[in-house]
C-alpha cells in the first residue's frame, strides 16, 4: 500500500482581485454547474452577457461547466462564442439517425409533440450510449471485465482521449495561465475523497484539470493529476458557489450562478419520474441554502463592523479583534442564479442526450433566460441590504414560492 502523502489543496480560495467588467461591481464572478448535454444552456446565458458588454473576472466551473469555463477563459472575448459554438455543434454533429441536422428543418411538427419529441429524445440518447459523443467520448471495444485490474479500461466505459485534443484545439491554455481572467475548476480526490479546486491563482492549469472535473464515474475513468487521480467535482459538489464566496477580497462582486439542475420539482407519479427526479436532486446545487448561510455570514460581519467602530484601540488590538477583524469583509453581493428548467419530455437521459436539436434548444433556453434576468435593473445595481447580500432568481416557476420573477430575501 503506498504512503504517499496527497498534495495538500488550498480549502479557502485565494482573495480576488478587482477587473472592469460592464458593471457597478468590482468583480464579475461566473460560475458553472455540471450537467453534461444541458450545458449548452450555460453557453446560451454567456452570450446574452457578453452581448451587454459583461465581462467575468472570475470563471468557475465543474464538470461540464469546467469544459465551458475553460473555453471561455481560453480566449479572447470576440473570440469566446465562436469557440463556444465549435464545442457543441462538434459533440452534436451525430443525433442518432436523424443525419446530424436539426429535426426542426424538415419536420417542425415532430419539435413540439412533446410524447415524438420525447422518444426522439430516447434514440439520440441512446445512440450516445452507443457511439459516444464526437471530440467528447467514445466507447471501449471491450467492456471493463475484458482489460487489466487497475487501467482506464477496467474502470469506465468510454474513453475520453477525445476530449484532450479537442481541449488543445479550443482552449489557449497560455492565456488561462497569465491569470488576465481568474479560473478555477473543482475535482474529488479518487484516492482520499477530498474535494480539491484547481485554480490559476496558485495552479499552471492544462487540460488533464479540465478532464479531471469532468471524469464522472463510472461513465469516464480518472484522470492523473501531477501523481494523484481525480473524479468528477460533481460527486461532492455541483457547484464552485462555495469556493468564489470563501474569497476574502473587498470587492463588491455580482455571480452568475448558472445551474443545469433544479432542486425543486414535481412529485414523482411513476418509475421513470423517480430516476429523473433523484438525478436533479442528488445533482442540485442547493444555491438557496448555500446563500442563507452565507447570508448569516455577512450579517455578522456587519454587525461586528458597527461594533468596531466604538471600541477603543486597546480593544481592537485584541487577538479575539484582530480573529473578527480578519474574517470581516466589507464587500456587498448580488447573486443572480439561473436554473434550467427541463421540458416535460426530457427524460432521465437528458445529460448525456447530445442532439443537435436539442444542443440548440438548451442554448437557447439561456440566452433568453439570461435576456429576462438582466432587463431587471436591480441585478446590475449595488444590493441595499443592510447584510450586503441580495439574492435574485427570475428563472424559477411561478408556483415556487422563492422565485417566479421575484427577488429573494
Amino acid at each position: 500500500m503506498s504512503t504517499r502523502q496527497p498534495r495538500l489543496r488550498h480549502w479557502k480560495a485565494p482573495a480576488a482581485k478587482p477587473k472592469g467588467n460592464g458593471t457597478p461591481f468590482q468583480n464579475v464572478a461566473l460560475l458553472l454547474q455540471g450537467g453534461g448535454a444541458l450545458g449548452a444552456y450555460q453557453a446560451g446565458v454567456y452570450e446574452a452577457l457578453a452581448e451587454r458588454d459583461i465581462t467575468p473576472g472570475w470563471i468557475a466551473g465543474i464538470s461540464i461547466g469546467a469544459i465551458n469555463s475553460a473555453i471561455i477563459a481560453g480566449n479572447p472575448p470576440r473570440e469566446r462564442i465562436g469557440k463556444l459554438r465549435a464545442f457543441w455543434e462538434g459533440v452534436s454533429a451525430h443525433s442518432g439517425g436523424w443525419g446530424g441536422s436539426s429535426w426542426g428543418d424538415w419536420l417542425p411538427h415532430l419539435v413540439h409533440n412533446p410524447t415524438i419529441r420525447g422518444a426522439a429524445n430516447q434514440l439520440a440518447a441512446g445512440n450516445v450510449l452507443v457511439h459516444g459523443a464526437p471530440g467528447f467520448f467514445s466507447p471501449r471495444l471491450l467492456p471493463p471485465a475484458f482489460h487489466p485490474s487497475g487501467s482506464a479500461g477496467a474502470t469506465s466505459w468510454y474513453d475520453t482521449t477525445p476530449l484532450k485534443a479537442t481541449l488543445e484545439r479550443l482552449v489557449d491554455f497560455d492565456r488561462i495561465n497569465a491569470r488576465e481572467t481568474r479560473f478555477s475548476v473543482g475535482a474529488v480526490n479518487v484516492r482520499t475523497g477530498n474535494f480539491a479546486y484547481f485554480d490559476n491563482e496558485t495552479d499552471t492549469i492544462r487540460p488533464e484539470h479540465i478532464m479531471a472535473s469532468g471524469a464522472l464515474p463510472p461513465g469516464f475513468p480518472p484522470v492523473e493529476v501531477d501523481g494523484e487521480h481525480y473524479w468528477d467535482g460533481g460527486l461532492v459538489s455541483n457547484t464552485p458557489l462555495d469556493w468564489v464566496l470563501s474569497s476574502k477580497s473587498d470587492l463588491n462582486t455580482l455571480v452568475f450562478q448558472v445551474d443545469l439542475w433544479s432542486a425543486r420539482g414535481q412529485l414523482p407519479a411513476d418509475m421513470p419520474s423517480v430516476a429523473i427526479r433523484a438525478k436533479e436532486i442528488q445533482y442540485s446545487s442547493r444555491t438557496r441554502a448555500a446563500t442563507e448561510v452565507f447570508r448569516e455570514r455577512q450579517m455578522l460581519r456587519a454587525a461586528f463592523r458597527r461594533l468596531a467602530q466604538g471600541m477603543t484601540p486597546e480593544q481592537l488590538d485584541t487577538p479575539e479583534a484582530k480573529l473578527l477583524m480578519e474574517a470581516t469583509d466589507a464587500a456587498a453581493f448580488n447573486i443572480v442564479q439561473l436554473v434550467y428548467h427541463s421540458p416535460t419530455y426530457e427524460g432521465e437521459s437528458k445529460d448525456y442526450e447530445f442532439s443537435r436539436q436539442t444542443m440548440e434548444d438548451h442554448w437557447r433556453t439561456g440566452y433568453q433566460d439570461a435576456q429576462i434576468t438582466l432587463s431587471h435593473k436591480e441585478v446590475l445595481e449595488l444590493p441595499a441590504d443592510p447584510a450586503g447580500v441580495e439574492v435574485y432568481d427570475f428563472t424559477g416557476p411561478l408556483h415556487d414560492d422563492h422565485g417566479g420573477g421575484t427577488r429573494r430575501r
